[in-house]
């Protein structure tokens, strides 16, 4: 279980990193060249989405099953436990909304970044006409 979690980790990373190479300044020819590259990386990247979806339906499968420890009669490793674990579940919940975010919007930036060189190539040709 903690292979998915730390697979998930090192994809919230690497998007992360790709974002950041996207909006920072750079000649056009790099920037162009960046994003090509990411464009060519991003439809089998889509694993991602439904991964990490599966991952929050299965922290909020475990949520509804969990047994709670809120009475008297739980020791205290018990409750340390439990709250160990509802630390943990927020903690990945943040994680996966973190791997959809930024894989959308690394996908928004290239298409942006697409969309204006497309206009400026038209821009271009009704200035040579």
């Amino acid at each position: 279980m903690a292979l998915q979690w730390m697979i998930l980790t090192y994809v919230v990373a690497a998007e992360a990193v790709i974002a950041l190479l996207l909006t920072l300044p750079s000649p056009k020819a790099i920037k162009s060249t960046i994003v090509s590259f990411v464009s060519l990386i991003l439809q089998p990247a889509l694993f991602i989405v439904p991964f990490a979806g599966f991952q929050l339906l299965d922290i909020y499968w475990k949520k509804e099953h969990r047994l709670m420890c809120t009475s008297e009669i739980c020791t205290a490793s018990e409750r340390d436990r439990f709250e160990k674990s509802i630390y943990k579940a927020q903690r990945n919940v943040i994680l996966c909304a973190a791997a959809i975010l930024l894989y959308w919007s690394v996908y928004r930036i290239c298409r942006y970044y697409k969309e204006i060189q497309s206009l400026e190539a038209v821009e271009k040709r009704f200035k040579e006409q």
